[in-house]
Parts: structure tokens; C-alpha cells; sequence
């Protein structure tokens, strides 16, 4: 049986290139909007582009905030995409301060000049330093020799240094670019986007278990 997993619709995701990067995992993907899906998902997958206000606003619109925490609860496993990651955690900075789903705690804040914004295209990602080795995660067998494809203005700050997974160097900016904690997984950059590199990531957040 090919691995179940449940892509939230919420009108900001990038989520034709997401489901396309899923089947080619052979995976079972099921774009949906509704809250009892989402809610019962055996795996969720919180996609995003945009700003992270319009992102928080579009989910709480459609009834998909209580939803998405129902599922967190559960422990099955979740993975956010770059504003998706961002949303898990408490607050973003973009056009004032707003919360976000609180899953993670932390903020997200702009990226620091004087280097070109918005951070686009490929780059190395490489061990926190807190987080240890990689296996068992959705990094397991991913070298840090591999680049995978960023697109983004802003970057998470978990609260706890240990909720970082990888990070990336954009010419000396370091920041985020996986977080974990227990069952939730966050990537910056855009596994769909990202070869057969972020193949074999969503790969492994398929065969995970979560918490």
C-alpha cells in the first residue's frame, strides 16, 4: 500500500508541485481543505507561500487552525513547508507582530542585510551543532554536500536551540532551515523544488512514525 498523506489546501500553498514531488515518492497524497481530513490525517503536510499574516489569516478563515493543532496533539508526523514552517511557529514579524500556530516555540523574523533579499535559489544545509546526527529523521542520508532550493524573506528562530535540525549559511547569516520536535518537521527551503535531494526527504518523512 502506497503511504497516505494529507496536504492542506488553504489557497497559499505551492501545492501542484508538492503533490507531483509526493507521487513521484509513491505516495497517496489527498489535497484537502476540510477540518475532519486534516484533523484526521495519518500524515500532514502544511504547504506555504506568501506572508505569514495572509497565511494565518487564509487557515483561520477556513476553520483549519484547531484542526491542525488536533492533528499536532496526535503525534502523527507533520511537516511544514517554508511559510508552512514558518506558521508552526509562535510569532512572525512580517507587517507587525502575529501569532502563528504555536506548535514550536519561537519567532520569525526578517533576514538581516546587507545581503541580497529575498534569499533565492540553491544552498548547502549542515548540522546544527544541538541536533546531533541525522538518522532517524527526515535527513537521514543527506549529506551536507547537498544543496536544496530556498525562496524566502524571513527566517525561524525556535526558542530552544535543540529544535533546530540543520541550518544554512547565506553568506554568513546563519538560520533554520529544518527544525524538529517530536513528530513536527519544518523545511525552509522547498523539498518539491528541490531534485532528487528533496525526494528523498519527503521520502523519509513518509516512512516516518512520528512521536
Amino acid at each position: 500500500m502506497p503511504p497516505e498523506v494529507t496536504v492542506v489546501d488553504y489557497g497559499m500553498g505551492n501545492v501542484a508541485s508538492v503533490m507531483r514531488a509526493l507521487r513521484a515518492c509513491d505516495a497517496a497524497p489527498t489535497l484537502t481543505s476540510s477540518p475532519e481530513q486534516v484533523a484526521s490525517a495519518s500524515r500532514l503536510i502544511l504547504p506555504g507561500v506568501g506572508a505569514f499574516a495572509d497565511g494565518m489569516e487564509e487557515l483561520r478563515r477556513r476553520g483549519l487552525i484547531e484542526p491542525i493543532h488536533t492533528f499536532a496533539r496526535t503525534g502523527r508526523p507533520f511537516l511544514g513547508i517554508c511559510l508552512g514552517m514558518q506558521m508552526m511557529l509562535a510569532t512572525g514579524e512580517e507587517f507587525g507582530v502575529v501569532a502563528g500556530l504555536g506548535l514550536i516555540a519561537g519567532n520569525v523574523h526578517a533576514i538581516q542585510g546587507p545581503r541580497k533579499i529575498p534569499h533565492v535559489g540553491w544552498n548547502r544545509i549542515s548540522h546544527s551543532g544541538t541536533a546531533g546526527d541525522w538518522q532517524g529523521t527526515i535527513l537521514e542520508d543527506i549529506g551536507c554536500d547537498n544543496a536544496v532550493y530556498f525562496v524566502h524573506s524571513y527566517a525561524a528562530s525556535p526558542e530552544s536551540a535543540g529544535d533546530v535540525l540543520a541550518e544554512c549559511d547565506y553568506d554568513g547569516y546563519r538560520f533554520a532551515a529544518v527544525i524538529r520536535s517530536g513528530g513536527l518537521y519544518g523545511c525552509q527551503f522547498h523539498p518539491e523544488k528541490s531534485g532528487s535531494v528533496g525526494l528523498r526527504i519527503l521520502s523519509n518523512f513518509l516512512k516516518s512514525t512520528g512521536s
